[in-house]
């Protein structure tokens, strides 16, 4: 149980936008387990006097329900939580949010967390770039980050040709950098995509005191808005 620890090193960070997958909306079960479990959601936990937070559930069952959140300590304009399963054994969702930035136009923000399996992930992908092609300004600042599952850089790549994306970590090659397991990554299955920004500079957060929190290191990146 390390929702703590984690609220403490999300603090210590001071990101202004935070992506999560995997928050516990609700779970009757550790709330009855353990003494320190939060009154409040895990989002709501995580954001309290720092952020404003959105949260779409995704997985429900008989003691709670679980999903992707985002925090922002900007306004959040618009939340909206898209439904992406393929297969029904495994709920997925995309969690969307408009947020007001200091200055220009409000940015796209989307939080993911895809399927274990390739031919799923491409569908997932596939209804994202749908999703926004239907609602965003194709020159609106758009930030995409969450766990992708993609270790060998397939959907991703085609997500961000199709939408006019940097990922923020690949080198000259593409190569997005490992980021599981957390104590000593070898995977490359997180992404953070961006459009309409610079990149200033990226930090994989891997080893103690990360790996005791997650199975996957956190990223972070510092973006600069273009003329800004």
């Amino acid at each position: 149980m390390m929702v703590h620890e984690l609220r403490d090193r999300l603090r210590h960070l001071n990101p202004d936008i935070v992506f999560l997958q995997e928050v516990q909306g609700l779970h009757l079960g550790h709330a009855e387990n353990h003494d320190n479990w939060p009154s409040s959601p895990q989002h709501e936990f995580l954001a309290e006097d720092f952020w404003q937070s959105a949260y779409g559930h995704n997985m429900i069952y008989d003691h709670g329900h679980h999903g992707n959140a985002i925090l922002s300590r900007f306004p959040i304009l618009h939340a909206h939580n898209q439904d992406v399963t393929h297969m029904q054994f495994e709920k997925r969702g995309l969690l969307h949010c408009r947020i007001e930035l200091p200055e220009g136009p409000a940015a796209h923000c989307v939080c993911v967390h895809l399927s274990l399996f390739g031919h799923s992930r491409r569908r997932q992908m596939s209804a994202l770039a749908d999703y926004l092609d239907r609602l965003a300004d194709p020159e609106a600042p758009l930030i995409i980050a969450g766990d992708f599952n993609d270790w060998r850089n397939r959907a991703g790549e085609h997500l961000a040709k199709r939408l006019g994306l940097l990922e923020v970590f690949s080198n000259s090659r593409g190569v997005p950098v490992r980021s599981f397991p957390a104590a000593m990554p070898m995977f490359r299955l997180d992404r953070i995509y961006v459009r309409g920004f610079r990149v200033e500079r990226t930090e994989v957060h891997h080893g103690q005191p990360w790996s005791k929190i997650s199975d996957h290191a956190a990223l972070s990146a510092y973006l600069a808005r273009y003329g800004r």
